[in-house]
């Protein structure tokens, strides 16, 4: 049991934040000037008491105040001592490593210099930073900056036929008449998003139906939703139009021939895994062979560009099932195959089965997301975009990857933060981009379906003040 102490630091969340790549929450208690000042000190103290009659013994670690990145050099140099670990991304505990690679080429001036002070400032490890790198070079390759009439369009549609066993996402299996009450909600902030996005002379340089499930709806309402969005905005400049698909037991011919009509190009089918008695565990109500029958319809219906998600570290699998899922990806000729590290959310099934599964996770997922690498690069796939997630198996990483020319447009965009999202629907989440400031503003719509569509009109209002009069 170890007590960390912070002397003068006010905020602890991003110090957490790393310390927990080393510690698992009970090995140790965090105070910084914070916690002890007059109106936390009780609460603090009753923390301390608790924790010292749970484990008498405990030592203490001190930090004095210093720079950001100093301090947090200082906590990871001496949490690599006690713990014998020496996490892959160093100090850095951010969602967007990539995002930190174009930021530091722009101030030192090369990608070299870039890739130096990742490894003698972040002390990132040499396999990140060539990761980092070869990432970063393939975005630079495919996109330039968007104009400022150039945004993102993201649509949500929250709704799954199951929960998995590591998802905090409310499944929202609502009765057919609730969710067309939604899709009605839904289409009226379409066409109002569009009549102002024509107005201020912006258009979508990519479209992208996201979930939730979005092949949970029925043909008829993916007819309406895509006509809705034809209608309203300016497809005549859009490089991307995609649909995540998602659960393979969702997805049906009627379906696909509708995504086809309406030039979708891009969509999404994800096994997870291949190995039946895990989706069993996790939840899914898809089985292998029906993830092939998915994926065989999609290509006779004649869709572009597929990318399957695969995850890392899922219950009670060895290096050699993860091998046979990624094996049966490449085999089937994917575009994109995006390699999942397990993300065990605070409010899922598993956590309340195992808080330290991810913890103990960490040694295999090493070994999975190698395996990946290596597979994927002979086979002809890149590494095209990059993030990280809270609560990952061995605080490691997702990547998307692509064969040359199959990139996705939105999901650069999205993890660069460079250009303005315009997210409609339960859970959408709007950023406004500045980019003349390097800043974003966020403007969220309400997660829960049901009070998005009681608020809609506060949420419409919301958009006009700060997406359309800027």
């Amino acid at each position: 049991m170890y007590k960390i102490i912070l002397n003068g630091i006010t905020n602890k969340y991003e110090y957490d934040a790393l310390i927990k790549v080393f510690l698992q929450p009970e090995e140790y208690v965090l105070i910084c000037d914070e916690d002890l000042s007059a109106e936390n000190a009780a609460e603090t103290k009753k923390v301390l008491v608790d924790s010292v009659e749970e484990t008498p013994e405990y030592e203490t670690l001190s930090f004095n105040y210093r720079e950001k990145n100093e301090l947090k050099q200082d906590i990871y140099r001496r949490l690599s001592v006690l713990t014998g670990l020496q996490p892959e991304w160093g100090i850095h505990t951010g969602v967007r490593p990539v995002k930190l690679v174009g930021e530091l080429v722009q101030q030192l001036g090369s990608l070299e210099q870039a890739a130096d002070k990742l490894k003698h400032f972040y002390l990132f490890n040499d396999e990140k930073i060539k990761l980092l790198c070869d990432t970063y070079r393939v975005q630079q390759s495919v996109l330039k900056k968007p104009t400022p009439e150039e945004v993102g369009l993201y649509v949500g549609i929250p709704f799954c036929p199951t929960r998995c066993l590591y998802c905090s996402f409310t499944s929202n299996q609502s009765k057919p008449e609730a969710i067309q009450a939604y899709m009605e909600a839904l289409h009226r902030e379409i066409r109002h998003t569009g009549e102002k996005m024509h107005q201020t002379g912006l258009f979508p340089e990519s479209v992208y139906i996201g979930g939730g499930t979005p092949t949970s709806l029925t043909a008829s309402q993916l007819e309406e939703l895509l006509s809705e969005i034809e209608k309203a905005y300016d497809l005549s400049r859009i490089r991307e139009f995609t649909v995540e698909a998602g659960r393979p037991d969702t997805i049906t011919w009627d379906k696909l021939h509708v995504l086809k009509a309406h030039g979708v190009e891009r969509i999404s089918i994800n096994p997870q895994t291949m190995q039946d008695k895990t989706l069993e565990l996790i939840g899914r109500s898809h089985s292998s062979q029906g993830f092939l029958e998915a994926f065989a319809m999609a290509r006779e219906v004649g869709i572009q560009v597929i990318n399957t998600d695969i995850i890392a570290g899922l219950p009670e699998e060895t290096l050699a099932d993860f091998a046979n899922t990624l094996d049966t990806m490449i085999g089937l000729g994917a575009e994109n195959i995006t390699v999942h590290t397990l993300a065990v959310k605070r409010a899922s099934r598993l956590i309340d089965v195992d808080r330290a599964f991810h913890y103990k996770q960490a040694r295999i997922v090493k070994d999975m997301l190698a395996l990946s690498k290596e597979k994927l690069g002979q086979a002809g796939y890149r590494p095209y975009y990059l993030y990280r997630q809270k609560h990952m198996a061995g605080s490691l990483e997702n990547v998307g990857y692509a064969k040359e020319g199959s990139e996705g447009i939105y999901n650069i965009r999205i993890m660069e933060e460079g250009q303005t999202i315009v997210a409609l629907g339960a859970g959408g989440i709007s950023k406004a981009c500045y980019p003349a400031e390097n800043r974003l503003e966020r403007v969220p719509n309400v997660s829960n379906f049901e009070i998005y569509m009681d608020r809609l009109e506060d949420m419409l209002q919301r958009k006009d003040e700060n997406l359309f009069r800027r």
